[in-house]
This record gives C-alpha cells, sequence and structure tokens, in this order.
C-alpha cells in the first residue's frame, strides 16, 4: 500500500520493533506462569461439564481442589492425566469423584509421566479436532451462502434474555447486519467463573454461558441461510475468565471476540499479571479456531482525550498486534480498535478523525480494523447524533475499515429499540453504497493538515513505544500511560489465581495449537 499520508516507513519499522521486544519481554513472565483461569480452561478442553449441587462449575472444583493441595504450578493436565491412569475414570467423571469428595487429586500416587502425556492427549486431540472442524465449517457456510462485503455492519443486542437476543439478532441481521455482538451482564468480567446453562435475567446485557453461545449461533445461522450471508457472532473474551470464554467460543463457532491485553487492567481492574497471562492462552485458542478478536483502544478515547492522545492508540495497537503474533493470531484476525471520538466542536475534527483512520489503515493493511462509533459526546439530540454517525461511516468507507459497530442515534438515552437498529444500518448502507470507491479517487495535500496530522501521532507513538521499551509494560501502565489510568503490578483483582509453573508443567493445548511453537 502506497502512503496517502506520507508515513515514514522507517519510523514505523522502528514502532513496530520497540513494541515487538515490550511483548517479548512481557513474554518471559507469561511463560513462567500459570493462572486459575487458564487450568479451568484447560479442564474445559478436556472434556469437564456441569456444575454441582451449590451451582458451582465442574472446572472450578477441580481446579480448587489443585490449589488448595499446593499443585496449581504442575498444570491441571497433569493432576487430570494422573488421575485417569490410577482410576480408569474419564475426565467427567473425576470431577464428578472431587465434587463429591471421593477424591483429592493432589492425593493420588504419582505415574509415570509419558502415562499422564498418553491418556491426557487422546482427549486433547479429539477436542483440538472438533474446534478445526468448527473453523472448517465456517469456510464451508461462507463458501456456500456467501458473505457480506467490508466494512461488515456490527450492532449489539442486549436484553438480558438470551431468547430475547434471539430474536433481535434475527430481526438486525434481515435489516441488513453482517455481525451480532450478545453485550455481556454487567460486571461477568469480575465473576471468577463462568455461569451455567441459558439466562434469562441478565443486567445491561446477557451473560456469556456456553449454553448462549449455542442457542445464538444457532439462530444466526438458521437467518444466514435465509438472508444468503453468513452473519458472525460476537462475544466478549476479557475479564477474570478470559480464556474460559474463549474455549466456549471456539467450540460453538464464535466468529468474534473481545480479547484486548490491556482492556481488563485499565478499565475493570483486573491484576496485570493475570491478565497478560490469561490473554496469551486465550488469544492461542481464538488463533487456532479462526476466530477474529476485537482490541479496545477505543476504550482510552473515552477517559483521556481524543485529540491529545491519539498517539497511546496507535502505541497500544502495536503493542496489541505483537501479543497476537505471539500466540499465533495471523493479522487478517486482527480486529485492532480505534474510535471517532473527538469533540465535534473541534475546528476541522473530522480532519483529524481521518487522518486517524487513514493512519491505522496504512500501518495495519492486512487487519480487519474495527472502528467505534462516536458515544463520548452524543448528547441525546437524536438528529445531531444521526449526522455523527454519518460523518463516521463516511470516513469508514473512505479508508476501507473491517469492521464497522455503527452507531446509534440514541446513544445516551437508551439501550437501542429495533427501530434504532434499523436506522443506523440504513445510514451506513446508504452511505458505503454511494460512496464505495471514495478512498481510490481521492489523495491528500502533502503537508496538509490530514498529513500532518498523521505524522504527528506516528511519531509520538514512537517515543512512547521507545520509553516503554526502555521501563517495561509494567512499569507504564503503573505510571498510567495508556487512557490515562494508573494500575499497580500487585494490585486489581484476581492476583492470588497467578502461580508460577513448576518443573514438568504442560499444557497439551498450547502445544497442539500453536504447533510446538511454544
Amino acid at each position: 500500500m502506497n502512503s496517502k499520508l506520507n508515513l515514514n516507513q522507517g519510523m514505523i519499522d522502528k514502532a513496530r520493533t520497540a513494541a515487538s521486544n515490550i511483548a517479548e519481554d512481557v513474554q518471559k513472565f507469561i511463560d513462567q506462569h500459570t493462572t486459575v483461569a487458564v487450568e479451568r480452561t484447560v479442564a474445559r478442553l478436556l472434556g469437564i461439564d456441569g456444575e454441582n449441587d451449590i451451582d458451582k462449575p465442574l472446572a472450578n472444583v477441580v481446579v480448587d481442589n489443585i490449589k488448595e493441595g499446593g499443585g496449581l504450578g504442575s498444570g491441571i493436565a497433569y493432576w487430570m492425566g494422573n488421575a485417569m491412569v490410577d482410576t480408569g475414570k474419564s475426565s467427567q467423571e473425576i470431577a464428578e469423584a472431587v465434587s463429591a469428595g471421593e477424591l483429592d487429586l493432589t492425593r493420588i500416587p504419582a505415574h509415570s509421566l509419558d502415562e499422564i502425556k498418553e491418556a491426557i492427549d487422546t482427549i486433547a486431540e479429539e477436542t483440538v479436532s472438533k474446534i478445526k472442524a468448527n473453523r472448517e465449517k465456517r469456510e464451508t457456510y461462507i463458501d456456500k451462502i456467501g458473505d457480506a462485503k467490508k466494512p461488515y455492519l456490527y450492532v449489539i443486542v442486549a436484553s438480558g434474555n438470551i431468547y430475547e437476543d434471539a430474536i433481535q439478532a434475527k430481526a438486525a441481521a434481515k435489516q441488513g447486519a453482517d455481525v451480532i455482538a450478545v453485550i455481556r451482564s454487567t460486571a461477568q468480567s469480575l465473576l471468577d467463573y463462568v455461569p451455567y446453562g441459558a439466562t434469562t435475567e441478565g443486567f445491561g446485557g446477557t451473560y456469556a454461558t456456553q449454553e448462549n453461545f449455542k442457542i445464538m449461533r444457532k439462530a444466526l445461522d438458521e437467518v444466514g441461510e435465509e438472508e444468503g450471508r453468513y452473519i458472525r457472532l460476537c462475544n466478549y473474551c476479557s475479564g477474570l475468565c478470559m480464556p474460559e470464554i474463549a474455549a466456549m467460543g471456539a467450540l460453538e463457532r464464535l466468529d468474534m471476540m473481545l480479547n484486548d491485553a490491556l482492556y481488563g487492567i485499565l478499565f475493570r481492574d483486573i491484576n496485570m499479571q493475570r491478565t497478560l497471562v490469561d490473554q496469551y492462552f486465550s488469544r492461542i485458542i481464538n488463533g487456532y479456531a479462526g476466530i477474529i478478536i476485537n482490541t479496545g483502544e477505543d476504550n482510552y478515547l473515552t477517559t483521556s482525550d481524543a485529540v491529545e492522545e491519539a498517539h497511546t492508540v496507535l502505541a497500544s495497537q502495536l503493542i496489541n498486534e505483537q501479543f497476537a503474533l505471539n500466540a499465533g493470531i495471523p493479522e487478517e484476525q486482527m480486529g485492532l480498535g480505534h474510535a471517532f471520538e473527538m469533540n465535534p466542536d473541534i475546528e476541522n475534527g473530522f480532519l483529524w478523525e481521518l487522518a486517524q483512520a487513514q493512519m491505522a489503515k496504512e500501518i495495519f493493511p492486512n487487519a480487519p480494523l474495527k472502528y467505534m462509533p462516536p458515544t463520548k459526546f452524543k448528547t441525546g439530540n437524536i438528529f445531531k447524533g444521526h449526522i455523527q454517525d454519518a460523518l463516521f461511516n463516511l470516513i469508514s468507507i473512505w479508508t476501507n475499515q473491517g469492521i464497522q459497530l455503527l452507531g446509534m442515534l440514541t446513544e445516551a438515552i437508551h439501550t437501542p429499540h429495533l427501530h434504532d437498529r434499523a436506522l443506523a444500518i440504513e445510514n451506513a448502507k446508504y452511505i458505503f453504497n454511494n460512496c464505495r470507491d471514495l478512498g481510490e479517487e481521492i489523495e491528500f495535500k502533502k503537508d496538509g493538515v490530514i498529513q500532518k496530522r498523521a505524522q504527528e501521532v506516528l511519531y509520538n507513538a514512537g517515543e512512547l513505544l521507545e520509553q516503554i521499551e526502555k521501563e517495561g509494560l509494567f512499569t507504564t501502565i503503573e505510571e498510567g500511560k495508556f487512557g490515562g489510568v494508573k494500575r499497580l503490578r500487585t494490585g486489581g483483582k484476581g492476583l492470588e489465581g497467578v502461580t508460577k509453573k513448576a518443573e514438568g508443567y504442560f499444557n497439551p493445548f498450547i502445544d497442539k495449537m500453536l504447533g510446538g511453537k511454544k
């Protein structure tokens, strides 16, 4: 791609190298640690399902049993494999026995590591094959019934009731939506377990459960066949159960997951050590499953100024890109995030927004960038709001964004109704159709406002990344360099769930899904 912004490729390469060094430094920490969420994910992938009589998931039951016995550092695959060799039982039967108080996994006599790995490998291979089959089924569906043009039109449903969500999702797809995101119930990211079964009473959204994923997947497949295009399903792979939700999504063929390396740290006060370990395994799963990840840089601009802090968005995108590459996610699955969030009263603000969006596309040409709508400066004036959304849509088609979360004219008033989504889709389709090739026809003035703005943001992002490279990511977060939010390395929620790996630790799914890279 030729740079319409006259960006300095050497400066881009230097910034990317700094981001790579930052990610590699953190990777050393990640490779030495595991968490309760990572081990619960392994439990789920080994076939452990359901909950006990007090609604505690069996994945939590077995991991808590190992943690209380001081064995978490060896990993659940070791302890489950050892129990399978000793008892001849399945992983589900062992989990039920632990729940009933009949087995203590860390007190079973130790068998040879070869026997343990052989017992685990059979189950792990079956699970990985199922996830691979889901990926292939998605590809077959798209070949059979067709795909939408980019930018994909992305809308949310958030009724709290999965059955109502399914009805609203089908209606949105019939109106023209290409991606349906089911907003999670308020504060689910702070739960250190995943609720079980279909749910009908969420708060501001619907609980992310495997059964809910299954219900919504079925509904979108049905409407996709009716409409003649594949409808993608998105949920939220973040919080204290980040990798577990990735596993559930892979097993139920979700297509997109919000999966940022830093979001939970900054905006949910989840401990940074916990999040950075969890995100790695979650991204390995998403990468293998063919799921597009969406990162959360748009959130920085809700807590800090979009003009002054634009470079932090680019710096975070570059860091997220490197974490994703470490986890085996190709560029084509990196929905790196940014947002149309400048104050509409700024003179020439549209030009600056255009510079930011074009810059992101030029620096990440193969990524299906996720562009977020104006929210911070929506006032409840639906007429002005609709115009703000129209300008946002214009920049998206002009700069060839990949995923367009549609703005709602009723933002700042209420959760969208069916007709709000219909108007948002109509707005976007009108502009996308009429301006489809606009970006191919227009060049930017040399050393004009747009070029200079993009070059300034790139320079500042490079400076920040070099500073982070020297200080380390943990220190940078403690100093509040992203989104103006400070977090302590030993603060936040979930630190007690982090532990150092013991000698002999193994996670069969990392080996199988990454092809032995780590």
